[in-house]
């Protein structure tokens, strides 16, 4: 019972994942985060694998799975870091985000609950095929936004790495106390004795 109750936690933990991952993904797209696509991306395959470990009792995909989850984990305090302009970090370095493909933003920059969006015209400041504008009244600013959603992909992945190694232990113990058509029984399989003591018959021609 308790297999079961740990794979179906791990499975619901994976589609929670899912979920949240394809969000992410969706809104990175809107914005042209290059970078943060393609960790999505891989992010996306490694919980699938994840979701196929757990169904079809594979322990190595699980393995994978779990030490995805450490690097997922790095990457997303790493946004956490880079949105709080911890350190010598900068939000200013769009090529971090971008692979400076582009000038583009977090999505949530100009589409924000409550932000106000103004164009400014006749700028000097922006660059070709480009414009600049000006954004107030945010309830929340797109940084805490970006923070908060990398703050639920460690939390999620976490405990996801947590049931993916009770879950791999579980399967593991499963194969090693595997009984192999009775080769740890107490008495072996014994062919039937021939006895010692046959009668003869008479034969009559």
């Amino acid at each position: 019972m308790g297999k079961c109750d740990g794979r179906c936690t791990l499975l619901v933990i994976c589609s929670l994942q899912l979920v949240a991952a394809l969000q992410r993904q969706v809104f990175d797209f809107m914005g042209y985060q290059w970078a943060p696509i393609l960790a999505n991306f891989l992010h996306i395959m490694a919980v699938i694998l994840g979701m196929f470990g757990t169904v079809q009792f594979r322990f190595r995909y699980l393995i994978f799975y779990a030490v995805w989850l450490v690097l997922w984990v790095g990457w997303n305090s790493f946004i956490i870091c880079f949105y709080l302009e911890v350190g010598n970090l900068s939000q200013d370095r769009d090529f971090l985000m971008t692979f400076n493909t582009s000038l583009h933003r977090s999505w949530w920059m100009e589409h924000g609950p409550g932000c106000l969006v103004t164009p400014v015209l006749d700028s000097n400041m922006a660059p070709d095929d480009h414009h600049v504008i000006t954004v107030s009244g945010c309830l929340l600013d797109y940084q805490y936004i970006e923070v908060l959603s990398s703050a639920f992909q460690v939390l999620l992945a976490l405990f996801g790495f947590v049931y993916a190694c009770y879950v791999s232990k579980v399967f593991q113990d499963d194969e090693d106390s595997f009984d192999f058509i009775g080769g740890f029984d107490s008495y072996g399989y014994q062919p039937p004795q021939k006895s010692s003591h046959l009668q003869l018959q008479p034969l009559y021609t």
